[in-house]
């Protein structure tokens, strides 16, 4: 069975097709944006049709975390991101981000209010929601000896080397500090440093630390239990029924994806376009039937297969989702974090 993985670097082959555009694409044809988004996050298909309907070429390139996309834009000029809410947070602060003009994304209007005047950009002024999600325990059910409904099945030695945990320093903190009952964004270095010994413990049952290939590897049968994305656990689900996912009853993290426009873009207009052709129904209905993962685009909710829109590892329950926090910018004390993880993975 082949599997979909798509990280691509460079320009697009496809970014030469006008379509019948004639003339008035080719234009545009000197103009290339340079969109960074993570790994597995649309449908190339949608990089070839803006393309074709607007002739501006696309350079696409990937990153697998919050960290490496802030580190690689200090150098690097990219016209459209996708950064998460926490990140976004600290690019406002760190006023590396442009106003968008939303004259030019006219397609705002299909994002549900349930996803605007979110806490890291309370006047909707620098970014556009473009996926969210929840974090939880995608887990095999013949390889299990009950129903998955807490962390605690994390740190269970009956499933000692059947354990995939993130490479993502926030995510995996997640585990441990609701495990314990503690905030996910907490600043408090006792409560830091009670989760980091409780995965330092957890190390000898993790088989891996992984990244995007987390939902092959389980697709695959290789673990018993995984943290995963919920995204990632609805495309798993669908190659391996035997999956299912679970948002732990301790409470986990809600996280929101956004598209955003840096300061130092280079062609402002083209990136707008680019939101506002991500925002029409039918592309937002294109990229959920690939990616997996929920839009915050209401007006796509009608044409995505039923099947996935009526699943609830797309859209959880109200109840679920009000025992899940948002991550926020911690300022200085991610420098703790980045220390405490540093020593879990150095721990084995």
């Amino acid at each position: 069975m082949k599997f979909k993985k798509v990280v691509m670097a460079g320009v697009l082959a496809a970014t030469a097709i006008f379509g019948s555009f004639g003339l008035s694409a080719c234009s545009r044809d000197t103009v290339t944006i340079r969109v960074f988004n993570w790994g597995d996050f649309i449908d190339p298909v949608v990089l070839e049709m803006f393309t074709e309907e607007t002739g501006i070429r696309i350079t696409y390139t990937t990153y697998d975390s919050n960290e490496t996309m802030y580190a690689r834009i200090q150098n690097t000029s990219f016209d459209v991101l996708f950064p998460s809410d926490f990140m976004i947070s600290r690019l406002i602060e760190e006023d590396l981000l442009q106003e968008l003009n939303f004259d030019n994304i006219p397609n705002f209007v299909n994002i549900g209010d349930r996803f605007r005047g979110l806490a890291y950009d309370p006047y909707d002024r620098f970014s556009v929601v473009y996926k969210w999600g929840t974090v939880g325990i995608l887990y095999n059910t013949t390889m299990v000896s009950e129903p998955i409904t807490s962390w605690a099945s994390m740190f269970d030695p009956q499933y000692a080397g059947q354990i995939f945990m993130y490479d993502s320093m926030r995510d995996s903190f997640v585990v441990a500090l609701r495990m314990l009952g503690y905030s996910i964004n907490t600043t408090n270095i006792n409560e830091l440093h009670a989760a980091r010994d409780l995965l330092i413990s957890q190390r000898p049952l993790v088989l891996a630390y992984v990244g995007d290939d987390v939902k092959d590897r389980m697709i695959g049968g290789e673990a018993a239990l995984a943290l995963v994305y919920s995204g990632d656990a609805l495309f798993a689900q669908r190659y391996n029924p035997d999956l299912n996912y679970v948002i732990p009853i301790e409470g986990s993290n809600v996280w929101y994806d956004a598209m955003v426009i840096p300061r130092n873009a280079r062609n402002v207009t083209e990136a707008e376009m680019f939101i506002n052709f991500m925002l029409r129904p039918d592309i937002a209905a294109m990229n959920v039937a690939y990616v997996g993962f929920t839009t915050a685009n209401e007006a796509a909710l009608r044409l995505i297969d039923p099947v996935i829109a009526n699943n609830p590892i797309f859209w959880p329950s109200d109840e679920e989702y009000y025992r899940c926090e948002v991550f926020v910018h911690l300022g200085d004390f991610t420098r703790e974090f980045d220390r405490a993880f540093t020593e879990v993975m150095a721990s084995r």
